[in-house]
């Protein structure tokens, strides 16, 4: 799905009441219902007792409007749901004004914020809520929040501590984090931060790759009556999010006739002494995956740790010197080359070390093998400062993950740096180096060497582990292995997809900061068939 501007999105509505005949009420009341059913799911999922006061902090437009609604569809169920309204009854127009006056005609509570004075003597109440809806400010702002609403946005923030504090239990921006610029650019006020921002029709630029963007939490698109095909339409930049329907024309499902020679024989390297289980990890996120066959490749003096692990992958012993690195100096020569052979894909760097020999073998590897590649952790190591030899090679598919340090190594600048501007960053080395790019991250992106671009969302902090990035590298090559390289940037998209769902059904019952990466891979199967559901119904 395109990711579009604030003007985009205004002209996509536009164009939904003229081409479809759905109001700009039907559109308001299938906002603001979608809100609520979200926050009641959420609610339903984290409280093990029943909510006992929902605040929905509204402003005068169109934000406000799709907040009246939330409440009103909220409070048969949370009785105890309260609007407050930041501004005059009478200030209000159109349907925020209809939708206020529905709300107030059902009984529903309000409170009118006028002034600062008014504001202080609400707020303890409000901080104490266990769930505070934000729809204050929406796609619509220009510069910075200011005033009263700046005030309130910098009040709540301080209450929850930035979202850490553990009340309010839930925060949910409506459509968009009130203060956030929808279109990319640095927020230049305070912006409200949520644990989930339930977003309409289309993601909007901002809520991807903004250094703000953060601040959504985690991100939920809504379909509210617009047909796909009119985003499509009107969006005219190259980011695209990495939704379920993305990947429905994959052939997702499985025939009763499989065996496992379908599905791609995938080959870890990986490993080392004090560091086999980034080995145990890779080759397990790959099996979990899907991948017919296995063989993880990983030095002798562990390879008896590895395999013992696993008993449903395949191992193979390296050689090694005496100081622990691998001892091979031709990979296209004997001694790898029956392990390379009758392999489907190639996966190369978690926990290989940095020994030079290691490092002189990884390079050699990559670029003599005709294989498709995943190269990570230590393998990009490997290419720390001369990156531009990762041109040089024979496979036409190599894809690189680097998390913010290895990139800024590979390009020989400072983390710093490669954070300014992370999609410019990663569509610039995909094109430099022929490759395609995973830049780990905050909403990971992914750029093919065409200039195409994905953004992921899903995960969550579950995955600040370590391991976490071993399992994603199993994930895209069994993926590769299953669906080929010839869409291989939508295919790694979904090994992105999958392995941040896999680690978001661990936290539908549990905090994330127990996880740890071999729960993500045993998640896996479970996050294949969320998304089988999720396209089937639309998303």
């Amino acid at each position: 799905m395109k990711a579009l501007t604030a003007a985009e999105m205004r002209e996509v509505d536009r164009l939904t009441t003229e081409r479809f005949g759905i109001s700009g009420t039907q559109l308001m009341e299938h906002a603001g219902k979608a809100v609520a059913d979200f926050t009641l799911q959420q609610v339903s999922l984290r409280f093990q007792s029943p909510a006992r006061q929902v605040i929905i902090l509204c402003g005068k437009g169109n934000n406000g409007g799709d907040g009246f609604v939330a409440a009103r569809h909220l409070r048969p169920e949370i009785r105890h749901t309260t609007v407050v309204l930041f501004g005059s009854p009478a200030e209000l127009r159109g349907d925020p004004a209809a939708n206020l006056k529905r709300w107030q005609d059902a009984g529903g509570e309000t409170m009118v914020i006028e002034n600062e004075a008014a504001w202080s003597a609400a707020f303890p109440g409000i901080a104490a809520a266990d769930v505070i809806l934000d729809a204050l400010l929406g796609t619509g702002l220009r510069g910075a929040a200011t005033g009263l609403i700046a005030k309130a946005i910098t009040d709540v923030n301080a209450a929850s501590r930035n979202a850490t504090a553990a009340l309010p239990a839930l925060i949910v921006a409506v459509d968009v984090p009130s203060g956030l610029a929808s279109d990319g650019q640095q927020a230049e006020g305070p912006v409200l931060r949520a644990h989930h921002t339930v977003t309409f029709t289309a993601p909007k630029i901002g809520q991807l790759v903004s250094k703000d963007a953060s601040y959504c939490g985690s991100l939920h698109v809504r379909a509210i009556g617009t047909p796909p095909a009119l985003v499509e339409e009107i969006g005219k930049g190259n980011l695209r999010w990495a939704s379920p329907e993305e990947f429905a024309a994959l052939p997702l499902q499985r025939p009763a006739d499989s065996h496992k020679g379908l599905y791609g024989h995938v080959l870890v390297v990986a490993g080392s002494v004090g560091k086999s289980g980034a080995a145990v990890l890779a080759g397990t996120g790959a099996l979990k995956a899907g991948a017919g066959l296995v063989t993880t490749a990983t030095p002798d003096a562990v390879q008896p740790i590895v395999a013992s692990q696993q008993s449903e992958y395949m191992t193979e012993a390296l050689p090694t010197h005496a100081d622990g690195s691998i001892a091979i100096e031709n990979p296209a020569g004997d001694a790898l080359s029956k392990t390379i052979a009758g392999k489907t894909v190639l996966a190369v760097g978690p926990g290989l070390g940095q020994h030079p020999g290691t490092q002189e073998f990884i390079r050699s590897l990559v670029q003599s093998t005709e294989l498709p590649t995943i190269l990570d952790a230590d393998g990009l190591n490997a290419f720390a400062g001369g990156a531009d030899a990762l041109r040089e090679r024979k496979s036409n598919f190599l894809t690189i993950t680097p998390h913010p340090g290895e990139m800024a190594r590979l390009l020989g600048v400072s983390t710093a740096e490669v954070q300014k501007d992370r999609v410019r960053v990663a569509k610039d080395a995909a094109n430099r180096w022929n490759v395609h790019v995973l830049f780990k991250g905050f909403h990971t992106i992914l750029a093919s060497p065409d200039g195409r671009i994905f953004i992921n969302t899903t995960g969550n902090p579950g995955l600040a582990k370590g391991g976490s990035g071993d399992v994603l590298t199993g994930i895209l090559a069994a993926l590769t292995g299953q669906f080929g390289t010839q869409d291989w940037l939508r295919v790694l998209a979904l090994g992105a997809w999958l392995h941040g769902r896999a680690a978001d059904t661990l936290i539908e019952d549990a905090d994330p900061s127990g996880i740890v990466a071999g729960d993500v891979a045993r998640a896996l199967p479970y996050a294949r068939f969320e998304l089988l559901e999720e396209i089937r119904r639309g998303g």
